[in-house]
């Protein structure tokens, strides 16, 4: 499995946490504001010692406006999707940044792993029972798409007591 993919040992014999993928660590957020300020404030004394002191307010502005930038980019990232899957039930939670769940239910036997390809080699994982379809894993890559589509169809038909193909 991939990063975003974290199996847990509980009752249910599959259990994944899916999580948005995040390049820059906490570490590194402090490292990259760090430099974009001092280079900020370097180059706006530079500007003020000249006589162009209202440059030096908008360093700070471009400075503010990128650290609020990447607060609301971390906020995004604390959403993620549960996948819990028994011989009895399949149950797919999202959870919202704000922490607001909502879950959805399928039974292992009607339900279909789909994964939609599209010409230009993006794709969709949809789970389908009776006429309903749930879109997850929308956050990851194509690869972890497919990825976790096959590593969910193959623990749901051994959930099911079926073998696998």
């Amino acid at each position: 499995m991939n990063a975003t993919q974290e199996p847990v040992k509980t009752g249910a014999p599959f259990r994944a946490v899916l999580h948005p993928h995040r390049s820059l660590s906490p570490r590194g957020f402090l490292i990259l504001m760090t430099g974009i300020g001092l280079v900020s404030f370097v180059t706006g004394m530079v500007f003020l010692a000249i006589g162009a002191w209202p440059v030096l307010g908008f360093f700070g502005l471009d400075l503010a406006l990128i650290y609020v930038a990447f607060r609301l980019n971390y906020r995004s990232g604390r959403r993620y999707e549960l996948v819990e899957l028994s011989p009895e039930l399949l149950k797919v939670t999202h959870v919202q940044p704000s922490g607001q769940a909502q879950s959805f239910e399928f039974n292992p036997f009607w339900v279909r792993v789909r994964l939609e390809q599209w010409r230009d080699g993006s794709n969709e994982l949809k789970l389908a029972s009776h006429g309903r379809e749930l879109s997850i894993g929308r956050f990851l890559t194509d690869d972890e798409r497919r990825d976790f589509a096959s590593v969910l169809e193959g623990a749901r038909l051994a959930a099911r007591g079926s073998p696998r193909m």
